[in-house]
């Protein structure tokens, strides 16, 4: 168990279809293909003994090792320190395009800097989350590893008398093993490619061609990007990552590229996150727009307008997630023979949450949609139709218990976040159709927004406790409902939403971090507990500074920038320890990070410019 990474001790890497995560000591422990919700190649992170990993690294040495990305690009260099001389894995994938295909790249140069070091290749696939059976066929030129449904190749990366060519190649377990020695100056390698033609030797300037070709597309993609505020290198980081997790043939943003990876470790909260959340539409929209990325914007927005249409067409309800191609189907199943990361069993994939009932998410879509037409970015004939035609249903369903923002499996409750943002949905839906002249039944969408609101003001509201509360039929405290003044259903100088920030300070917030409700005072029909939410705790941030607080909200973001990874990263949630747990990297953590340093950087300087 003590052999598993910290879940910070990773960098992800990936080519806009797929993603692999590389630790800190050169092990490619999580890789999925060809897309981020296809079976995995390597899953050790989730299980190190059967799961299959990638690994290179120092051979017959102690050393020390490092990572860092090369500046605003998502390219991976690891770097190793020994006692004969420093040497480096550099990771990336070249970037696929927005059609969808099977090949994939995972290029790992190797070079030495410094002195002399030997170096230890280790290729494990594991074809199907470890279930698939393969063949090794060891060629003069690569190695093949042929599965029933997936040929996986390596190729080396080698000049002459270099890496691959002088060392020795065995066959090992299900994969190979290579050693090999470089000195100063020398490069060279492998490459990792999916349904591609044979396995063939890559000179070292062929690679790094690849690299170039690489870092120019991030820093050309970077060029549109306009926030220069207090934290721009931590806003870029998340920009990047946020990239990395986008399907490029749909504009679906996956929720994370992992899948399993506990909120307590050694529980039972392990869930599948490689989808789309329709949740995630309003925050990405405004992240996106707000640090210039456009396209990705309207392509997201696109997406998420396609899933209104066709709900409004097939008269269904929309679902809470989907999988990146916008298929319904997220049917959830156990991989027993996987042990989990650190012994955190079941390991699950796939998700049947997708079958919840959350209303909270058609707020989600108008308020995207409503964001998007402030800057002027319309939608269809169609798409406006569908919209109605989910509010309309929404009219008629908002007054029902459901199942939830937090997706608990512990029954339905009339939850206040899933009310206020059911006010949301009717609310800008009615700015939408009468400042763009848009027809629909507003009179009707008026009435049920104001019976909502008060609604949630007498029955959200626990006098008691002097706040509002989960649901209506408990006293239990949620931090989701830390977004209710940025939403302008309450003041952020209201008394009765001052008295919820100081319960939830007493209650929720551990320093800067806030959990997202006490798991034993509201049973959510999962054993255990978890960490504090990242996502809640930059909500906080934000509440923090929208109650005039902003020296302490400050403060708050500054101490939560310390959460993060070496690289910038930030999984769903932090444990005790200080360390990260659930799935990681988190879209939400950083769409959180992005909208609370840009709204903190605009108090901030506003506040400047009114001394």
């Amino acid at each position: 168990m003590d052999s598993y990474p910290a879940v910070e001790a990773h960098g992800l890497i990936g080519d806009l279809q797929t993603a692999a995560l590389v630790t800190d000591d050169g092990t490619v422990n999580w890789f999925c293909a060809p897309r981020f919700d296809s079976p995995s190649i390597f899953a050790g992170l989730l299980d190190n003994r059967r799961g299959g990993h990638f690994q290179i690294s120092p051979d017959g040495t102690d050393y020390t090792s490092k990572q860092l990305y090369l500046p605003s690009t998502p390219i991976l260099i690891t770097r190793f320190l020994t006692p004969d001389g420093v040497g480096e894995v550099i990771d990336f994938m070249p970037v696929t395009g927005e059609q969808a295909t099977d090949r994939h790249r995972l290029v790992r140069i190797v070079q030495v800097v410094r002195g002399t070091m030997r170096f230890r290749i280790d290729c494990q696939p594991r074809f199907d989350y470890a279930r698939g059976r393969h063949e090794v066929d060891i060629r003069p030129d690569g190695v093949v590893f042929r599965g029933s449904t997936l040929t996986v190749h390596l190729s080396p990366i080698r000049g002459g008398g270099q890496l691959f060519e002088d060392g020795e190649v065995r066959r090992g377990d299900e994969g190979v093993h290579l050693v090999g020695t470089l000195r100063q100056g020398q490069v060279g390698g492998v490459i990792l490619e999916t349904a591609g033609d044979s396995p063939r030797v890559v000179t070292p300037d062929e690679a790094w061609e690849l690299m170039d070709r690489t870092r120019d597309y991030w820093r050309r993609w970077l060029a549109d990007y306009r926030y220069q505020g207090r934290w721009r290198e931590i806003v870029e980081r998340s920009a990047i990552t946020l990239k990395l997790m986008t399907y490029a043939p749909t504009g679906a943003l996956v929720a994370a590229p992992t899948a399993g990876l506990p909120e307590q470790v050694g529980g039972e909260r392990n869930w599948d996150y490689r989808y789309a959340w329709i949740r995630d539409a309003s925050t990405s929209v405004f992240a996106l727009l707000s640090v210039g990325f456009t396209e990705e914007a309207h392509r997201y927005l696109g997406w998420v307008e396609d899933r209104v249409v066709a709900s409004a067409n097939e008269g269904v309800p929309l679902q809470i997630m989907y999988r990146v191609d916008g298929q319904r189907d997220l049917t959830e199943e156990v991989l027993d023979h996987l042990e989990g990361y650190r012994g955190s069993a079941p390991v699950r994939i796939g998700n049947d949450a997708a079958g919840q009932l959350q209303l909270d998410i058609y707020g989600e879509v108008v308020h995207a949609i409503h964001r998007a037409s402030s800057e002027g970015m319309h939608g269809s004939h169609e798409g406006w139709r569908s919209m109605v035609r989910i509010v309309d249903w929404l009219c008629d369903n908002w007054d029902q218990p459901e199942d939830g923002i937090w997706e608990t499996r512990g029954g339905r409750q009339d939850f206040t976040y899933g009310r206020l943002m059911s006010w949301v949905a009717l609310d800008q839906g009615i700015r939408l159709a009468r400042r763009n002249g848009r027809p629909a039944e507003t009179a009707t969408w008026a009435r049920n927004r104001d019976a909502i609101y008060e609604q949630i003001m007498s029955q959200g509201f626990h006098r008691g406790r002097g706040a509002f509360v989960q649901h209506y039929r408990t006293d239990v405290l949620d931090a989701s409902l830390l977004a209710m003044p940025s939403l302008g259903i309450v003041s952020p100088t209201d008394p009765m939403w001052l008295s919820t920030l100081r319960a939830m300070e007493n209650e929720l917030v551990s320093d800067s971090l806030v959990y997202r409700y006490n798991p034993a005072a509201s049973p959510d029909g999962l054993a255990g507990n978890e960490g504090t939410f990242s996502m809640c705790s930059f909500w906080y941030v934000r509440s923090l500074a929208e109650a005039g607080r902003l020296d302490e909200a400050r403060l708050t973001f500054e101490k939560m920038l310390t959460y993060s990874s070496r690289l910038g990263l930030y999984s769903e949630e932090i444990a005790p320890s200080g360390e990260q747990i659930g799935n990681f990297p988190q879209a939400f953590s950083h769409l959180s990070l992005i909208a609370a340093a840009l709204h903190l950087d605009q108090l901030m300087s506003e506040r400047s410019h009114r001394s």
